[in-house]
Parts: structure tokens; sequence; C-alpha cells
């Protein structure tokens, strides 16, 4: 029997000595790598805080102390290690666990994360909330390097102080984001290290070991290559001091005799305190170590081999991005932005052409948007990419910094709609209730590779504010042979006249067509409206539509503030006295496949036929 078995809930590592905890944590990457490896998901990541994640259980007192992950893609081992061993084959599977932390899985989930940055700000409010119910447990924090490009952090750093003697965060540190995405800290650090009293003493020391017979010069080059951690050390202290933690570190995050040190020590102190820690991204599987970022996130892989792609040649992100590279041929002036996703929206053909005009912020969604509004003022095109789930964050500085001004901005919305096994907080679908409240943006959603590529040639001949959004992965096969029009509606139809009119746009139009084709077998004329344009709403199609008695909508996206709530609007300012529904999608959608998702939002072809037709009785 493993001992992973025999772990029920956080209290039954307390009975396993330094070496059982060994072998549990070899266990645990063997269960992440076979899991991952069928339902895919987030692997190096996982793998780089094993140890890390079962001493910090071990050591403290869950669920009176509480845990927070910042983003939570990183928490596979915490669920292993909370009671949830059981289901962790079902993870990331409709009606299995989820691949981020739930508040409704556990009782040992505090927040439903799954965005960057937010963690300490979390930790804070709990840390503040227990102390004033007389509560002294602890609240630690994870949070990861790459976390500290995003402005949320210092915000919430900015409010530490002595009182917060509850609060523990923890910088997992896997050298893989920190230095480029933090260059302010680096930028601060590297003033520390010239500092006119650090260059005295480091020559001081020089010259006191080369006067020094015999092991001077042994001392000295000692000294040399232990000085890189040294001054990390040091300055790395100096910084987070200054912001009121405690500083402790570098430690070693794969050792669990020093970990289980630190941790009983530290548990007894007061806080604030900040413990850096150093760890390997894809520890224990060769290749996610060699190259952790293809790791990241990854599909259904064979072990022996690993995963082959760093993403999927064959996507709307790659299609965007070499045809973007291509425009910029064309047009010296424009720029590509992303924050911290080159290869996932594609844009890393780009950089390797053009690196002066590629821009990678880290993650500053807010901060990219405005960045992009500088840009245009500067008489550049800028391009942003971006999930659409990341650009909600940049919702004030879209009002304010863009559509204000209608600066000359293109958003290439990435993961628009249902994005598959990263649930809730993955999911697309709020992009274009925010952008079409703002007025001044038009928005493009093609259906596939020929209707992206002719939409983003023609917008990036446009000025103002611009938005193309596309799903994630590859395109539909049943609308591949759909050549571009150009027009901003397309009205599928036959001679017959129909009673039923079914509008929507983007990828769904597939599931509209076969249910057109199923309806008209079974005598019932349907028309289709598909929008290429689906903002602002083209008076035309208004009145194409208004010739219909029933009009169906369907979108991939938020009920409340969607195209379906908008074109009702305009229908009913020209009096049309037809019947009106719309299957878009209303609440929270948690994880499963796509095609699962978009069969229980009722927009498949199956469901869209039985609603017609129990419409028509």
């Amino acid at each position: 029997m493993r001992l992973l078995d025999g772990i029920k809930n956080p209290s039954d590592l307390k009975k396993l000595n330094a070496s059982k905890m060994q072998i549990l944590c070899e266990e645990i990457r063997e269960e992440l790598i076979r899991t991952i490896s069928k339902n895919g998901g987030h692997l190096a990541s996982n793998l780089g805080v094993v140890e890390l994640t079962a001493v910090l259980l071990r050591c403290f007192d869950l669920p009176q102390d509480s845990v927070i992950f910042d983003i939570g893609h990183q928490s596979y081992v915490y669920k292993l290690l909370t009671g949830r061993a059981e289901r962790f084959s079902a993870i990331r599977v409709k009606n299995g666990l989820s691949g981020f932390p739930r508040t409704y899985e556990s009782e040992y989930d505090l927040f439903s994360s799954g965005h960057s940055s937010t963690a300490l700000s979390s930790a804070i409010g709990l840390a503040r909330a227990k102390l004033l119910n007389g509560d002294q447990s602890k609240v630690i924090a994870i949070i990861g390097d790459g976390a500290f490009g995003g402005g949320m952090v210092y915000e919430a750093m900015n409010t530490i102080d002595s009182s917060l003697v509850n609060l523990i965060v923890i910088l997992n540190d896997n050298s893989m984001s920190i230095s480029k995405s933090v260059g302010g800290i680096s930028q601060y650090l590297l003033r520390l290290r010239t500092d006119i009293g650090y260059s005295n003493t480091k020559k001081i020391v020089r010259d006191a070991m080369d006067k020094t017979p015999v092991v001077g010069k042994y001392l000295m080059n000692t000294i040399i290559k232990s000085k890189a951690a040294f001054r990390r050390s040091i300055y790395d202290g100096r910084l987070f001091e200054e912001f009121g933690f405690n500083y402790i570190g570098p430690v070693d995050g794969h050792d669990v005799l020093e970990l289980n040190r630190l941790f009983k020590n530290i548990k007894n102190f007061d806080g604030p305190m900040l413990v850096h820690v150093n760890t390997i991204k894809g520890k224990g599987f060769a290749p996610a170590e060699a190259n952790p970022g293809a790791y990241h996130g990854v599909g259904q892989f064979n072990i022996p081999e690993g995963s082959k792609d760093i993403s999927d040649e064959d996507s709307f992100s790659n299609v965007f991005g070499k045809l973007l590279m291509e425009l910029a041929d064309e047009d010296s002036n424009i720029c590509s932005v992303t924050a911290a996703m080159k290869y996932a929206t594609g844009l890393n053909f780009f950089k390797e052409k053009y690196p002066d005009r590629f821009f990678d912020v880290g993650i500053a969604e807010e901060h990219a948007v405005t960045f992009s509004a500088g840009l245009s003022r500067g008489g550049k095109k800028p391009v942003f990419a971006v999930y659409s789930t990341f650009l909600q964050r940049g919702f004030d500085q879209l009002f304010q910094d863009v559509s204000l001004d209608s600066m000359d901005v293109l958003l290439a919305i990435d993961r628009a709609g249902l994005v598959g096994e990263d649930g809730e907080t993955h999911h697309g679908l709020l992009d274009v209730s925010i952008l079409s409240s703002l007025n001044s943006f038009s928005i493009a959603s093609p259906c596939n590779y020929a209707e992206l590529e002719y939409w983003l040639r023609e917008f990036s001949k446009q000025k103002g504010p611009r938005a193309i959004r596309y799903p994630r992965g590859r395109e539909d096969t049943r609308l591949r042979g759909y050549s571009p029009s150009g027009d901003i509606f397309d009205l599928i139809t036959k001679e017959k006249a129909a009673d039923f009119l079914i509008i929507s746009y983007g990828r769904i139009i597939a599931e509209a067509c076969m249910a057109r084709e199923k309806l008209v077998k079974s005598k019932i004329p349907v028309d289709i409206l598909k929008l290429n344009i689906i903002f602002p709403i083209d008076n035309n199609a208004i009145i194409k539509a208004s010739g219909y008695k029933n009009i169906i909508f369907l979108e991939e996206g938020s009920e409340r503030g969607g195209i379906n709530e908008l074109f009702l609007k305009r229908l009913t300012d020209i009096h049309w006295k037809g019947t009106y529904k719309a299957i878009a999608i209303s609440g929270y959608v948690k994880h499963g496949s796509v095609t699962e998702l978009i069969t229980d939002c009722g927009l498949d072809a199956d469901s869209i036929v039985k609603e017609i037709k129990n419409w028509q009785i």
C-alpha cells in the first residue's frame, strides 16, 4: 500500500518521519505525472511544489491554519493531501475535481482562485479578520515569483505592518519569471549592489585576500562562486523588509529536513513573515525540468515520450500570430503586446522576427492596456493579444485609456467563449459584455481560420478601438469550407420562406448549421443570420431579422449584457412583434470538455432542434 493512500487529511502527515516523507513525495510525483498525462493540466508547477506543500501541511494545523494559493494551478499536491486523493484521477474531468482551488470542493479551499497576484490581498484580509475575532491561527499565502509582476501584490504589501502577527507569505521562486517580470525589483537590487558601501567592502575583502598567503586565492575563488547567492539573500531580504516583512531565505524548497525545521520554528514566530523558497519547476520529470515552459499547461501525453509541443501548431492562436508577423512586414508601426503569454497567444513568431516591436509586460494586464494606449498616442499600432478571462482585469483601463479617447488599439482576444477543463475562472464569457458597454469598440467574431485572417487584415488597416475574438484550439472542421464574405453579416437562406431565424456568431455557427439541416429534414424551414461584426449591430441586420416571426439567438457568452440583449432592444425599438428567445450562458460554468459544456449550455445542434420543435408546438 502506498503511503499516499493512507493520507486522508493533513493531520496524517504528522505521523510520518523524514524518510517516509521523502517516499511520500516520490509517490506524489508519480501520481501527478500519471494523472496529468491522461487528463492534461498544470504539470511543471505542481512537480516543483511537492516537498514544499507536503512539509507545510505536516507542520501547520489545518484547517485551523489557513493556506491560500495565488492563481491556484499549483494546488494539485494540496488536493492530494487534503482528503481528495481518491478523486484525483478525475481532476479536470467533468464532475471531477477542478484544476484550481474551489470553495465548493473542500473546506480546505478558502477562495476560488484562478488569476494571478490576488493571494496576498486575500490573506491580509483573512488575517485581519482572525485577529479581530481573537484567533491567533496562521494565514499562509503561497505566491509564485511571476505574480510579482502584478501591481495588486504591491498594493497589498503597502498595507503590511507589524500587527499582522499571524501572516506568513511563502515566495515560491522557481527562477522562471521574477527577473523578467519584476524589472523594477531587479533594478532596485542592482542599485543596492552598486552602493558605495558595498563596493568599498568588496575592495577591502579582495585586497585582504590577495595579501593572505597560501589560502587567500582559494578563499577569494570561494567568495566569487557564492556571491550571487549571498547577494540574493542579503538584498532580496532588504527589499521585503522595507515593505514590513520579516524575511527568511532563500531556502531549498526540495529539502524535507530543512523545510521541516524551518516551518516548525516559524510556526511560533510572530509575523508578518516572508519565506523565500527556491524550487525547480518540473522537478522529478526530466522533460519538464529541461523545458518547464512547455510543461506549464499540457494536454494528454505519452509519459516516455513527453509532451511534444509548446502550443498546438494547428490553432487560432498560431494562425493569428503568424499572420500578425506578416502584417508587420508590411507596416513598421505594428507592435505586439502580451502579458506573459507569448507562446500561448502565438506571439512567439512576432518576437523572433521583430523583437524591438514585441513587448512582454509580465502578468500585468491593466498596464498592458494603458501601455498600448501610450504606443497608440506615439503613432504606433499596438495589438494586445490576451486571453478573454485575463482581459477582464483591465476593464477600467479599457474605458478610460482606450475607449474614452478612441485610441488606435487592436485587441486579439484569445480563448473567447468556453475554454473547457480550466473551468469557471478561465472561461471567456464576459469580453463581449464589457466591450459593447464601452460603445467605441468594433468587435469581429470569426468562425474559422479564413475569417480570422480576413478580419485581422481588415482591422489592421482601420483605426480606433477594435477587437477580434476567437476560441481556444482548432477551427471546427464543419466550418473549414466557409469562405469569408467580407460583409458585416451573412444571411444563410433558401428560396422558401422561413418562420424561424437563428442568429449567432463565432464557432457556434457550426451547431446552428447542423441544427438547420436537421430541421429542414423535418419540414421546418429555418434561416441563419450569421454576425461577422457583432458590435456595433448593423441596422440592415435588424431590418432583415424583423421580417421573421420567430427568432432564436445563440450566444457562447454571457446572457446579461450580451449581443442577444442588444439585438432584442433594437428590434423592440422598431416595434417588432414576433417571438424572441435567447440561449446564452447564465451563471458560472464548471469544468469539462468544450463539447460537453456546449451541450450543457444548450448550444449544441440537438438542443437547438429540440427548442425550435417545442417552440413550434
